[in-house]
């Protein structure tokens, strides 16, 4: 009985340190990070780039975009937690096919007409997806309010959201209005192909998880760490709407 009670407070001892360990480099990672880099700003090369260049650029664009979605960690971290309890190749295909349309149509259309939103805002609801998704794999809703959110309905929703934030990014380039619509078409097809490389790296990393043992013990802590990033994000994010 004592040795059973023993090797349950070492269990609990462990999964707290295990809990601080990750919180705790979660915040270093973070805060780490330059300004740049939090504001998801376009690299300087880039942008000189797609100022110098007039017309049809298929390729540049894709390129661009592809880059910018494998490295735009707040659309990761929303698809790390879309996908975290999703074991069905169909039902992924879903969600990342809602995810998409979403951020597909409010990216083209803001910048095709030109719809001025402050990106500030726009990043920090970015942060609130994390959060939302974060809360609704831990099951938080149910045991809140006693009902559970659609989740489809909210991806898509996000997803227009996420696509007002690619959208602000694109308006940093100060895109030629000379070919911009097949220009913004390539620029989308890169940002699809820069998601489907992005999870299918995350993919491979959580179906090793998944096999182990440590995976649903720790899920609980991965999803508040997932759910720290976010209100680091919603912060930082509303912090720069405030001072700027």
């Amino acid at each position: 009985m004592l040795s059973t009670l023993f090797d349950g407070c070492c269990r609990a001892r462990t999964a707290t340190r295990s809990y601080r360990l990750v919180w705790i480099f979660l915040v270093i990672g973070l805060l780490g990070m330059s300004a740049e880099v939090f504001a998801h700003a376009v690299a300087e090369g880039d942008k000189g780039y797609i100022q110098e260049i007039t017309g049809v650029n298929l390729i540049a664009f894709t390129y661009l975009g592809a880059k910018h979605m494998v490295t735009g960690y707040d659309h990761l971290l929303f698809l790390l937690g879309v996908i975290f309890f999703l074991y069905r190749m169909q039902h992924i295909a879903i969600y990342v096919s809602l995810f998409a349309l979403g951020h597909s149509t409010t990216m083209l259309l803001r910048v095709y007409f030109n719809v001025g939103i402050n990106s500030f805002i726009i990043d920090a609801i970015i942060g609130l997806s994390v959060v939302y998704k974060a809360l609704d794999n831990l099951g938080a809703y149910q045991r809140w309010f006693g009902f559970q959110p659609n989740t489809k309905v909210a991806t898509l929703i996000f997803g227009f959201f996420h696509g007002f934030g690619l959208s602000t990014k694109i308006n940093e380039y100060d895109i030629s209005p000379d070919g911009l619509v097949p220009n913004l078409l390539a620029f989308n097809v890169g940002v699809e192909i820069g998601q489907l490389i992005a999870l299918a790296m995350i993919l491979i990393v959580m179906s090793f998880w998944r096999k182990t043992d440590g995976f649903i013990r720790h899920a609980y802590t991965a999803n508040v760490a997932l759910m720290s990033a976010g209100f680091l994000l919603i912060g930082y994010q509303l912090t720069g709407y405030f001072i700027a």
